[in-house]
């Protein structure tokens, strides 16, 4: 199993409003907190069937490793039951998942404390729950899988902006969108296609 394919994310809120009228404030896009918030770790991971006993397993190995407090998976490629079971393997108190289509797709969504995200809606191409940790404002978390097939990869782009519009809370995506934003990040095989490239960045630009 290989570890590069896994997005792992652990970032730390750390602007300061510089204010000498009153105590310090760390803030983030705008946001205020009284505190600075802890780090949150995160892990994303396509992983290409998660019936697999050799990815759960390595799914385990990394959580027990990196100990993040949502993980989000695609391409699970099985059941709600065997997702299920794989939460308390995990240690997670809560999951939602989204079945796959026959042999294909597949979202499951792993947090570790229950009351810390609400369920705003879901799709085959995504997840999306509302957090709420303490000491910070509410914020926004969506797992996405991009449309594999180039053909309609437009409709990731549509279901990215219709997502956008629903909700004005800070707003973090993860996941396997199956799109580059530039040749540069691409590593061999035949020249990506400019309008994909194209679409995607006017996407992003919104």
């Amino acid at each position: 199993m290989d570890s590069e394919n896994v997005d792992e994310s652990n970032e730390s809120l750390v602007l300061m409003d510089q204010d000498s009228n009153g105590p310090k404030k760390w803030i983030e896009g705008g946001l205020y907190f009284a505190d600075p918030p802890s780090i949150m770790s995160t892990i994303s991971w396509n992983c290409c069937g998660l019936g697999n006993p050799r990815a759960s397993q390595f799914l385990e190995d990394l959580v027990l490793q990196k100990k993040p407090k949502f993980v989000f998976v695609c391409e699970t490629i099985c059941k709600k039951d065997v997702i299920e079971r794989l939460k308390f393997r995990l240690g997670f108190e809560a999951c939602f998942s989204v079945d796959p289509v026959g042999r294909k797709g597949g979202l499951a969504l792993f947090w570790k404390v229950k009351e810390e995200a609400c369920l705003l809606g879901y799709s085959n191409n995504h997840i999306d729950v509302e957090i709420s940790l303490e000491g910070t404002t509410k914020w926004r978390l969506t797992g996405l899988y991009g449309e594999p097939n180039r053909a309609f990869r437009h409709q990731t782009w549509a279901l990215v902006r219709t997502l956008r519009r629903n909700s004005h809370l800070p707003w973090c995506v993860i996941g396997d969108i199956n799109n580059i934003g530039s040749v540069n990040e691409q590593k061999g095989g035949r020249p990506y296609p400019n309008y994909l490239i194209n679409g995607f960045q006017e996407m992003l630009s919104e």
